[in-house]
């Protein structure tokens, strides 16, 4: 299995880092294939601008689809950008890791997906039947993608009834929105709570359960969310009424 790691953590001296160097010797000795995206030391640069694009585009008034789209199909991205989706085209799975910063992923991450995943690439595909091909569907259906994410929080601080808003709430724009946006099958996220507080026997606790889940990487079950395609939404993209009816939230779109 060939798999992305894309790391988004400052300090390679870190508990991220531990678990990083950790993991990827863990799928090494599991005969997969790794490639890796550490952006802090990578110098990632999160900012779009015109020059992404082309000499084309920066003599124009951007407009951050449309010309990523062109960019796209004429060979004019940037080379980091055309190096990042070559391994994301490469892998069959996608480790994001990052700690949570201010309720979401750092910058620097948003940032890597907001110049990688364009138009043409990782979404405004159509089907043979002019279906818009997303929400399960798309460039990158077949791969698997996982989060991995350390918190300061406790658990308990990041359950379903507490003030913070539950993890799974708090990862859905990356999991639903852009995961499977693109047509990834996500899988449950790996989560390192109270990480400013581990102890070396809390540690061994999460590096062994880390081990655990990239041990079953190809074959843990991904999250039932519901494919835009697949008879559970409107034409309006509306979860029709038939499906847990009166309900809102972002648990809905999990059959």
């Amino acid at each position: 299995m060939n798999v992305l790691w894309v790391l988004a953590h400052p300090e390679a001296r870190s508990l991220s880092g531990a678990l990083r160097d950790d993991s990827i010797q863990t799928l090494r000795n599991l005969g997969h294939d790794v490639r890796e995206s550490d952006l802090y030391a990578m110098k990632w640069n999160p900012v779009v601008d015109a020059t992404d694009y082309g000499a084309e585009a920066a003599d124009e008034r951007l407009q951050v689809a449309a010309a990523s789209a062109r960019a796209y199909a004429g060979g004019t991205l940037s080379p980091e950008i055309v190096a990042e989706q070559e391994k994301l085209a490469w892998a069959d799975a996608v480790v994001v890791q990052f700690p949570l910063w201010w309720f979401g992923v750092p910058a620097i991450l948003k940032g890597w997906i907001d110049r990688v995943f364009v138009k043409g690439f990782a979404y405004g595909l159509s089907g043979d039947d002019g279906r818009t091909l997303h929400y399960g569907e798309g460039r990158l259906a077949g791969k698997r993608a996982m989060a991995v994410v350390t918190g300061g929080a406790s658990e308990a601080a990041l359950g379903p009834r507490s003030i913070n808003g539950s993890l799974d709430d708090l990862l859905f724009s990356l999991q639903h929105g852009t995961f499977f946006y693109t047509g990834m099958s996500v899988l449950p996220p790996y989560a390192v709570y109270g990480a400013d507080r581990v102890s070396p026997e809390q540690f061994n606790e999460a590096r062994d359960g880390l081990r655990e889940r990239l041990r079953t990487l190809e074959t843990t079950q991904p999250l039932p969310y519901r494919s835009r395609n697949g008879g559970d939404y409107d034409e309006t993209m509306v979860l029709k009424e038939a499906h847990v009816p009166g309900e809102t939230g972002f648990s809905i779109h999990l059959r």
